[in-house]
């Protein structure tokens, strides 16, 4: 009877483990927004993978070109990353934060823009 409740205890703590690892934020996935500049509207494309604490990723491009995340974290249900690209032989930075919930991810995005900084909201939704 002892070992019978000894299995019981067990596989009810393991149960539990289980559905709170379950439970627990995951940004990995690929997250698609649209973005508008100049009257112009584009698809944006982010894939991102948690693996334990390091979160690594790449921010989906024109012509299908991946470009890295950078200085990238996960840490209480926020994401935070910056993408760098060249356009022109000029290079641009910008950084993103964002808090997920669920099969969103909601934020603001921080650029230099014409010597000035600016920044956007950005709302991104998880593919299936």
């Amino acid at each position: 009877m002892k070992r019978f409740a000894l299995a019981v205890t067990v596989v009810a703590l393991v149960g539990t483990s289980t559905v709170l690892a379950a439970d627990k934020p995951d940004p990995t996935g690929t997250w698609k927004w649209s973005v508008t500049f100049n009257n112009n509207t584009r698809e944006v494309t982010l894939k991102l993978k948690l693996d334990g604490d390091k979160l690594t990723g790449a921010m989906v491009g024109r012509n299908n070109n991946e470009t890295a995340i950078e200085d990238a974290s996960f840490k209480d249900g926020e994401v935070a990353f910056s993408v760098t690209r060249e356009r022109n032989g000029e290079k641009f930075t910008t950084k993103y934060t964002g808090k997920l919930d669920g099969d969103t991810l909601k934020g603001k995005t921080e650029f230099e823009r014409n010597g000035e900084k600016q920044s956007r909201d950005w709302e991104a939704k998880r593919s299936k």
